[in-house]
């Protein structure tokens, strides 16, 4: 298995947002130290869920800051972007980083409405605005004199600079909340970012991916790079023993769930809470049985032996959970390197 830091911090109180982003920075710079494979990105606005919000922006800052380590966006919401400006900017990024980039894009959040009218965006459109932003994305980078005409957006495109350091473009994996839309990548012989799920249907999920790949006529060797390209997202904190890890750990993963749901109480109106209600709710990400793995390093290698035996290609790991101190976050990160991943894959480098 691959290993990688999701670097999605926190910041209750604008007061706050100085030091967590200076603090993210500094994570990164750690991650790619230690030798983990990416550092994933997230966005989210208004809210202080994920403090540095534009993960394309903070991505060019940790790319004039690491050596080695890959960025990923985890994902980048594709109805808050313009297609051509976010081209550019991933072509520039991926300059900088001299091919690092990995482009995860999705539709955005399913619950945070509010984010949607800021932009000024209708959320009910935003899956519509990912497929034709998808499309868009791989022809600016690959095609000159490039013509666009669709439902959102009317294009004229002579040739985009800088061209993007890899070839033929950066690699572009879709984050997929449902089943439906993970057996879609399947069909098409995609890699896909799989959501917080507990390990008995990240199973069931991977195996059908696997089956409606090989379905499709897609051949044995397509099938396992896939896979490997592949990533499922754990929250897991490590700390030296079992009663630190939870006496640390289970109160900021709470938490951190509890402020989530208090921003979206808090920031979406009434007609929006009631669609949000409506929706199948992530209830693996707000159990702690399925939402959290933590404890000694020990302990940590048992959980992960689910994975490992499921085939997964790769863990996005939330290590700094909420308003966790950023040294606790760091020594997590620390004895996962050195304790945890070595038991699974050896080196932890690509």
């Amino acid at each position: 298995m691959k290993f990688s830091n999701f670097l999605f911090p926190e910041s209750k109180t604008p007061s706050g947002d100085f030091d967590v982003i200076e603090e993210s920075l500094r994570e990164a710079e750690l991650s790619d130290e230690l030798g983990y494979d990416v550092i994933w990105l997230a966005e989210h606005h208004f809210d202080g869920g994920c403090a540095y919000v534009d993960p394309t922006t903070f991505a060019a800052a940790i790319a004039a800051r690491t050596k080695r380590i890959k960025i990923g966006f985890a994902v980048a919401q594709m109805a808050l972007h313009h297609p051509i400006r976010f081209a550019e900017q991933i072509a520039l990024i991926d300059n900088i980083s001299k091919g690092r980039i990995i482009v995860g894009v999705g539709r955005g959040t399913a619950y945070n409405f509010y984010e949607f009218r800021g932009f000024g965006i209708d959320p009910d459109e935003a899956h519509d605005m990912l497929l034709e932003v998808e499309d868009i994305l791989v022809k600016a980078w690959t095609t000159e004199n490039y013509k666009h005409d669709g439902k959102y957006w009317q294009l004229e495109l002579p040739e985009l600079r800088p061209q993007v350091y890899q070839k033929p473009h950066p690699p572009m994996i879709r984050a997929c909340s449902g089943l439906e839309s993970t057996l879609e990548m399947a069909r098409e012989g995609r890699p896909f970012l799989m959501n917080l799920q507990s390990d008995e249907v990240t199973k069931e999920r991977m195996d059908q991916y696997r089956a409606a790949m090989s379905e499709a006529g897609h051949d044995d060797e397509t099938v396992a790079r896939n896979v490997a390209d592949s990533w499922v997202w754990r929250n897991i904190f490590v700390a030296d023993t079992d009663a630190e890890a939870e006496a640390v750990g289970v109160p900021c993963f709470r938490d951190m769930r509890a402020y989530l749901q208090q921003n979206r109480d808090r920031m979406n109106t009434t007609s929006e809470l009631a669609a949000q209600a409506s929706r199948i709710t992530g209830s693996a990400r707000d159990s702690l049985e399925h939402g959290l793995i933590h404890g000694s390093p020990e302990t940590v290698c048992e959980r992960l032996e689910n994975l490992n035996e499921i085939g997964v290609g790769g863990v996005i790991i939330h290590f700094r959970l909420g308003a966790m101190p950023y040294d606790a976050a760091a020594h997590s990160l620390k004895l996962f390197a050195e304790k945890v991943a070595p038991n699974f894959r050896d080196p932890l480098a690509v």
